[in-house]
């Protein structure tokens, strides 16, 4: 009876620590395995109310999925407002994909095809900021970041990943950088990232 109690014990311990170690949600799509885009665009993050996130949380982005090495090229949020900026073609394109994408939560395969040949893009890293901001908790100060991160297929504009993640840090004097916890989420999320 006491072996059995003590493997129902550890059982349960081990399930915990491997539940508690995930993101709090990421989504596959069943080809993503086969899924190895050699270059990919950061598209300006969507901060909602959180404008200071900006442009902090994009440069994280492309920083991370610089120092992992997996993609031939990186093109940051930065680089692509600039080509966004002398190309009207693109930048109507842009804007008509992220119209559609955000009313009716369609990625127009066509204008994703034409923006992934326009920026020379295999795949893009769609970025959205939910939490960015200190505040108190039973009288414990934290910093909290949450972000959702969305990877399209430029050719077909099919959503290959997404995930979504979060991070507190306490504090007691000295504030966390916000976009230092934000650089832990990211690394957490990309390491689940088809590649």
């Amino acid at each position: 009876m006491r072996v059995i109690f003590a493997r129902s014990v550890l059982l349960i311990a081990v399930l915990s620590i491997i539940a508690c170690g995930g993101l709090r949600y990421s989504q596959l799509d069943p080809a993503a395995g086969e899924y190895h885009p050699g270059r990919i665009a950061v598209f300006p993050a969507d901060v909602g109310p959180h404008k200071e996130a900006s442009p902090a949380i994009e440069q994280v982005v492309a920083d991370v999925l610089v120092e992992k090495k997996w993609f031939k090229n990186v093109i940051d949020a930065a680089a692509l407002n600039r080509q966004i900026s002398t190309n009207e073609e693109l930048g109507k394109a842009v804007s008509d994909y992220l119209s559609k994408l955000q009313t009716l939560n369609y990625s127009d395969p066509a204008l994703s095809k034409k923006i992934g040949e326009l920026i020379e893009a295999d795949a893009f890293l769609l970025v959205a900021v939910d939490y960015w901001s200190y505040y108190i908790k039973k009288d414990n100060n934290l910093g909290k970041v949450s972000l959702g991160l969305r990877l399209i297929d430029a050719p077909t504009g099919k959503t290959m990943w997404k995930a979504g993640h979060d991070k507190e840090e306490t504090y007691t004097f000295f504030r966390p950088e916000l976009a230092g916890i934000a650089r832990a989420v990211v690394k957490t999320m990309v390491r689940e990232m088809p590649r």
